[in-house]
């Protein structure tokens, strides 16, 4: 042990039946019930997908009427919570043993993390979220301004705070607490065991199952809502280059078939092979086309507004942070449920897919960086990437020839989320060139996003197992290809909304839980490692008093036996 950096040796794992690294099987009492919740969805849905699309949207409505204050307050304690991580003490805890070396490099590893994060929810919103916030979309009674200057930059900071701190806190709550469970106490790749600080040896029974089966819904449902978006973006895109007309809820199902099955290929293959190069793949191309706008756009503008836009972020992050429109009545409430509520229920909902996955790929990590890596990178990321193509949006709309912001029958101002990306590259210089490469983005993106989520289910259904058996892995890949289809014909974007903000209802709670969890088990480290370096310490300053008692004669010299 060197000296000043004595810290506890990793815990060894509890004998446990989910444990047995040789174990090529499922997790019955996880896998079944998940399985048999996924598949009546799909089949009540698809039998009735009106009653479906009508109860999802009671339900999202009363949760957004009686518990959209929960979720601001919630996932704003959650940021906190990641920022004290980071930079307490507890940032030197190692996420592994203490010789464990990252297995990715920082390069691969960003690039996994930030393509499962929520690389396809930025290239669909990327244009799309700022130009509707301008347009007071679904309504102008929630104080964004009028659709001019002062209404475009509140926009685009509206914007920031939806995919900016927040959602990554809700990722690094998760995605600790299962890495310093799975690293360090040597666990199973499973939420349950993020708990087990708490609940001890009752994570074994029916109460870890119940949570296991939570996380796998929860994130079947919430790679399902991603993969829902995607498939009406890629859908817009190929009408938009006349490959389709007029694409209906049978064009959607045929894309969703396609790009699930090469989405099983990759999961497949598993994390080192086609998961790895897909990841690097699309950020690559994603990099690519953000530069391309960004030269060939506005390109000043666009760098005045990144710079200015992060100020008014950080000037009004704790107004906006706690914003619950109170004062807007039924319109706030909307208002909430189509945008800030739904975004906390979504990445929430991710959160067991995201958190799982990155805590799988931060091996050897200490807590500072990981925290660092998932909270503030993405995050600058994620402004840069909505400056270029948000601002460049509304740049045009403002300044420029216009046509991304419409009007319905009853002069209502309209924005086709869909098509908004391919509207603004269309007139760029290369415009339909790079519409059909911007169409690949968002398939790779959609496959990175399908088979990182089907992984991370399959090993919670198999009992942390990380290298589950080919069999589960492509009966999830399946399931959440029947899911988004499902939420498709159930209502599009509403239903997909819906579900969000249901689902994360329950994880919240689990989540609530692992942050207790890793304070908890935290303290009990930085509490071992300090006793033990005070005894190096009290070591040392022995040796030396000795030695310079000898050197002065004071004291006779030790005898060598």
């Amino acid at each position: 042990m060197t000296r000043g950096s004595a810290r506890p040796q990793a815990q060894p794992p509890e004998q446990s039946p989910e444990r047995s690294p040789t174990r090529k099987s499922v997790h019955g009492r996880v896998f079944y019930p998940a399985a048999a919740i996924a598949l009546a969805f799909v089949v009540i849905t698809v039998a009735s997908p009106s009653s479906m699309d009508g109860g999802v949207a009671a339900v999202s409505s009363w949760i957004v009427s009686n518990f959209g204050w929960y979720y601001t307050v919630l996932v704003s304690l959650f940021v906190l919570f990641a920022v004290w991580m980071g930079v307490s003490h507890f940032g030197d805890i190692k996420l592994g043993a203490d010789d464990d070396e990252p297995e990715f490099s920082r390069g691969s590893w960003f690039s996994m993390l930030f393509a499962a994060g929520m690389g396809i929810g930025l290239v669909f919103w990327g244009v799309a979220e700022p130009l509707n916030h301008f347009a007071g979309i679904p309504n102008r009674a929630t104080g964004i301004e009028a659709a001019d200057g002062q209404g475009a930059q509140g926009a685009l900071v509206q914007t920031f705070l939806h995919w900016g701190l927040h959602p990554w806190a809700i990722y690094v709550v998760v995605g600790l607490a299962v890495a310093y469970a799975v690293h360090r106490r040597k666990r199973p790749v499973s939420i349950r065991w993020a708990l087990e600080p708490i609940l001890g040896r009752r994570v074994h029974g029916w109460l870890g199952d119940l949570i296991d089966i939570t996380a796998v819904i929860g994130t079947l449902f919430g790679v399902a809502t991603s993969l829902g978006l995607g498939v009406a973006q890629i859908a817009a895109g190929l009408d938009f280059i006349d490959v389709v007309s007029d694409p209906g809820n049978v064009t959607m199902v045929i894309l969703i078939g396609v790009i699930t099955l090469i989405a099983m290929g990759s999961v497949v293959s598993g994390v080192k092979k086609g998961i790895k190069w897909l990841s690097n793949a699309n950020i690559g191309l994603a990099a690519a086309l953000m530069i391309f706008v960004l030269v060939t756009g506005p390109t000043l503008f666009i760098l005045r507004d990144f710079i200015q836009s992060i100020g008014l972020y950080l000037q009004s992050f704790l107004q906006m942070s706690f914003s619950t429109t109170a004062f807007q009545g039924a319109d706030g409430e909307a208002w909430q449920g189509y945008w800030t509520a739904f975004y906390w229920g979504w990445w929430i909902s991710w959160a067991p897919f995201v958190g799982v996955f990155i805590a799988r790929i931060s091996k050897g990590r200490t807590v500072r960086e990981f925290v660092a890596a998932v909270l503030l990178v993405p995050t600058l990321v994620s402004f840069l990437w909505f400056s270029v193509f948000g601002g460049a949006g509304l740049f045009r709309q403002l300044f420029g020839g216009g046509g991304l912001v419409g009007a319905d029958a009853e002069g209502n101002a309209t924005v086709d989320s869909n098509a908004a990306l391919f509207t603004l590259l269309d007139g760029l210089p290369g415009g339909s060139i790079i519409v059909g490469v911007a169409i690949v983005l968002v398939v790779l993106f959609f496959v990175t996003s399908s088979d990182s989520g089907s992984l991370v289910v399959d090993m919670l259904a198999s009992g942390g197992d990380e290298n589950p058996p080919v069999w589960s892995r492509i009966f999830w890949s399946s399931a959440e290809g029947l899911v988004a289809i499902a939420l498709v014909l159930a209502g599009g974007l509403s239903a997909l909304q819906g579900v969000a903000i249901a689902i994360a209802l329950p994880f919240s709670l689990v989540m609530i839980g692992m942050c207790v969890a890793t304070i908890k088990v935290f303290a009990r480290e930085r509490k071992t490692m300090v006793r033990a370096q005070r005894k190096i310490q009290r070591e040392e300053l022995t040796a030396q008093v000795t030695k310079s008692l000898v050197d002065d004669g004071l004291v006779e010299p030790a005898k060598r036996p």
